[in-house]
């Protein structure tokens, strides 16, 4: 048997073979990683239902009830007059919002972390004088003692205090619920007193709400202009607009949108569902700046470099120090190797991701390091081989860091270590090695007979 394992492409085909048996627990490895997502996933969800889920703002939107009549005909096909009800929705001519944010980290069950906020908003609106032409409308199917103004929450559990409505000099309190979903489908309305279609309403409310995550709004304004302010100091802007003006800094951010309505795809005014304004949204998400479990992931996806390169040291450290390693030493280092990252999801949970990556590193190295002091009788060697797993877990580390360089450093470090690899193993004379392999195989086989 010993003289099978000295012989060089045998213990080729046995490290091909332990390679892809480590393919498994590095699968699974990947598997406990999702696990670990998912179970985030779950922990923030439960949070932010209890909370409030991330809020979807829209509105004001004024609407008007009118009456159609049109000839149909029965089910004996006479033409008979039917009278319809119909809603005819006006966007203000201008709308600002200043939005104060607070947000804040929980826990769930000790190690999830979610980003949850209060917030203070301050709406101020103008519509302007209403032009029923283009609509075909007649003056007098309008029903303005129906009119109301809804405004759209998605969750209605962030709500905070009780919201009223100024329109000019008269005030007003929100109801829960929409009257009508042809544009909203959550939110308040108020019946308000319309008098005539040549008047112009100024309108303001403030809404204190709570919420998680991300606030978005809807650009209903013909010119809608959201100031948001915070101190949260890793904002994702996100959405259909990007702002204007922004400052982000350790002290927190401010930003500024001014969009208007040639930059959205529906008009001021519309009857029926004809439009949807959910496309639109744009606004601010307050995700924590690390993930953990993506971070391990992605240096997960280089376990197989790590095991590739550990079995070609010890291959050349066999051929170059004429030493045997068996199999089973070969395969022991390689679930070191993996065990690496469960080390380091279990620790980045309670831990600094960058502190925990280097407590898992440097356990890995340690026990490879002595491990290999053992088994090849010699401190030069097996610092050697700690040396360059050192490098290794370094190039990776660094590599995590770089999202935008990733592939570029990735791909000259691969080059590298190749490159290298080549050098060292140039002048190695492989056939007189194989006649020396075959050789010593028979002078075994000699002895042993």
């Amino acid at each position: 048997m010993k003289s099978l394992f000295s012989n060089i492409f045998f213990k080729m085909g046995v490290i091909l073979v332990l390679i892809l048996i480590l393919l498994i627990p590095t699968s699974m490895v990947k598997d406990l990683i999702h696990e670990r997502m998912n179970r985030q996933m779950e922990a923030s969800q439960e949070v932010r239902s209890k909370h409030a889920m991330a809020q979807n703002l829209s509105g004001p939107v004024l609407t008007i009830p009118f009456v159609s009549t049109k000839n149909v005909r029965d089910a004996k096909g006479n033409m008979v007059k039917r009278t319809e009800k119909q809603f005819l929705h006006i966007l203000p001519e201008r709308l600002d919002i200043e939005c104060q944010l607070r947000p804040e980290t929980r826990k769930r069950g000790g190690i999830y972390e979610v980003v949850v906020y209060n917030s203070e908003l301050k709406y101020k609106g103008l519509f302007d004088k209403i032009n029923l032409d283009k609509h075909g409308i007649r003056p007098d199917q309008l029903r303005l003692n129906e009119a109301f103004i809804t405004t759209g929450i998605s969750d209605m559990k962030g709500l905070s205090q009780q919201v009223s409505l100024k329109v000019n000099d008269s005030v007003y309190n929100f109801d829960p619920g929409v009257t009508n979903e042809d544009i909203i489908h959550s939110g308040l309305n108020v019946p308000i007193q319309l008098d005539s279609l040549q008047e112009q309403l100024k309108i303001s409310y403030n809404l204190g709400l709570k919420g998680s995550e991300g606030l978005m709004f809807a650009p209903i304004g013909k010119e809608t202009t959201l100031k948001i302010s915070s101190d949260w100091k890793d904002p994702s802007f996100n959405g259909n607009f990007l702002p204007d003006e922004r400052k982000v800094s350790e002290d927190g951010f401010n930003a500024t949108w001014k969009v208007f309505h040639l930059n959205r795809n529906y008009p001021q005014n519309w009857v029926g569902r004809k439009h949807s304004i959910s496309n639109s949204m744009f606004g601010v998400d307050l995700k924590l700046p690390v993930d953990i479990y993506q971070k391990s992931e992605r240096v997960a996806k280089y376990a197989m470099l790590f095991i590739v390169l550990t079995f070609l040291v010890f291959f050349f450290v066999e051929i170059l120090n004429k030493v045997l390693i068996h199999p089973i030493q070969y395969i022991l280092v390689g679930v070191a190797l993996v065990l690496f990252y469960v080390l380091l999801i279990a620790f980045s949970e309670q831990l600094f991701f960058n502190l925990a990556y280097l407590v898992a590193a440097a356990m890995t190295i340690l026990l490879v390091t002595f491990y290999c002091r053992s088994v090849l009788r010699t401190w030069g060697l097996a610092s050697m081989t700690g040396s360059i797993l050192t490098i290794l877990y370094g190039f990776i580390f660094i590599l995590i860091q770089l999202q935008d360089y990733a592939l570029l450093f990735g791909s000259l470090g691969v080059f590298l270590i190749l490159a290298v690899t080549m050098y060292f193993s140039r002048k190695i004379d492989w056939f007189a090695i194989i006649g020396t392999n075959d050789q010593s195989a028979n002078e075994v086989e000699r002895e042993e007979s």
